[in-house]
């Protein structure tokens, strides 16, 4: 395992490891980590994997969770993303839940808080089925007794935020819930379309998901781990917001070419709103 990139800033840190997942204990001490979220590849074949058996996927997926549930602090969370494999020369999806839930549940000290939906607009057009709309959050965490779950952090604005009950209003003033079900549009490709966050990546989620789950699921200094890195959204939106991340990718090119500019040599903080307030005033 080799560190390629490193940044601190103040009480956080930022860590880059050329590397296997399955190697991670070269690197990470045990009950290290305060939140694991991350997406393996799905082994649909991706230009960055290798198609496996069914078997032999989940076995990998068996070693790398268990490896990484050793580093879960004990009041630590796990947000796993997950897909679907195609099963019948494509003629059946089926979701991974269905796979690694039994692993979860019979080999794991973790607990499942619930399965998380995220639904997107964008994506393939089915002619057979129904298109799919939709990727899968399995929410873990250590000790269901015990773990860090922000809920006014990640709170959206109330459709009647006024609305009242005997003169007092019936919502929380600073919002409401998100639910289960996130709505949030996909990052998107091609010209004239592409979102500004968008890389060469094949297959990068949005900050925004990723910025929820962050201010839910841990705190300004606590530790991230991403076992597979890819693009840097982990590592870039933890920094964002003030919290330390070790992430470790196999591809040195998506390591040199996507994550050194984007996390690290081209880093730029997000402007607040005395940033904002500042360039408009230097306007004026």
């Amino acid at each position: 395992m080799e560190l390629k990139y490193e940044a601190t800033e103040d009480e956080t840190f930022y860590r880059a490891y050329l590397g296997d997942a399955l190697n991670m204990d070269e690197v990470i001490s045990d009950n290290q980590i305060d939140l694991i979220v991350t997406s393996p590849p799905y082994n649909i074949g991706k230009e960055y994997e290798e198609v496996m058996a069914l078997n032999d996927y989940l076995e990998f997926m068996r070693q790398w969770m268990l490896k990484a549930e050793e580093k879960l602090a004990e009041d630590g969370s796990f947000w796993l993303n997950i897909g679907f494999r195609k099963e019948s020369d494509g003629r059946q999806y089926v979701p991974w839940e269905y796979d690694l839930y039994p692993i979860i549940r019979d080999e794991m000290e973790i607990s499942l808080v619930q399965q998380v939906i995220w639904h997107y607009k964008a994506g393939v057009n089915c002619r057979h089925r129904l298109s799919p709309r939709k990727e899968t959050w399995l929410y873990c965490v250590s000790d269901l007794d015990n773990y860090t779950f922000n809920l006014d952090d990640v709170r959206v604005p109330a459709k009647y935020p006024n609305q009242k009950k005997n003169g007092e209003l019936k919502v929380n003033p600073k919002g409401k819930n998100p639910g289960d079900v996130w709505d949030i549009p996909k990052v998107t490709s091609g010209k004239g379309r592409a979102s500004p966050e968008r890389t060469d990546h094949p297959a990068q989620y949005p900050e925004n998901v990723i910025e929820r789950i962050i201010k839910a699921s841990s705190d300004p200094g606590d530790v991230i781990l991403d076992p597979f890195l890819g693009s840097g959204t982990a590592a870039k939106v933890a920094r964002d917001l003030g919290r330390s991340c070790i992430g470790i990718e196999l591809d040195e090119n998506y390591m040199d070419e996507i994550i050194n500019p984007r996390v690290f040599e081209e880093y730029e903080p997000p402007k607040g709103e005395d940033d904002e307030q500042m360039s408009l005033d230097e306007l004026s």
